[in-house]
């Protein structure tokens, strides 16, 4: 299993970014997909996850109507769309599937 994520930067508050989560060396398309993300000094959280299928999602509350989530199986691919980014959102986001992890991008929010 390997995951690569992309698409982390330094942007300002109200922004958006679109993070990207490719995927390789399983069948994608069989599993649901997670985005979390470690803040400075906090703990690991689940930020978004994503059915197999594409057709059911769920999200943290601190994102829900803000964050999307989706995926292209046929490019092995999981996206997590961010917009109205707020400076609490600033943290390393990860994406996971079958216990394993990407390497991680760094999203920085701020003025």
């Amino acid at each position: 299993v390997q995951l690569v994520d992309s698409g982390g930067g330094l942007v300002q508050p109200g922004g958006s970014l679109t993070l990207s989560c490719a995927a390789s060396g399983f069948a994608f398309s069989d599993f649901a997909m997670t985005w979390y993300r470690r803040a400075p000094g906090k703990e690991r959280e689940p930020v978004a996850t994503i059915s197999s299928s594409g057709r059911a999602t769920n999200y943290a509350d601190s994102v829900k109507g803000r964050f999307t989530i989706s995926r292209d199986n046929a490019k092995n691919t999981a996206y997590l769309q961010m917009n109205s980014l707020k400076p609490d959102d600033t943290a390393v986001y990860y994406c996971d599937t079958l216990g394993s992890w990407s390497q991680g991008t760094q999203v920085t929010v701020s003025s």
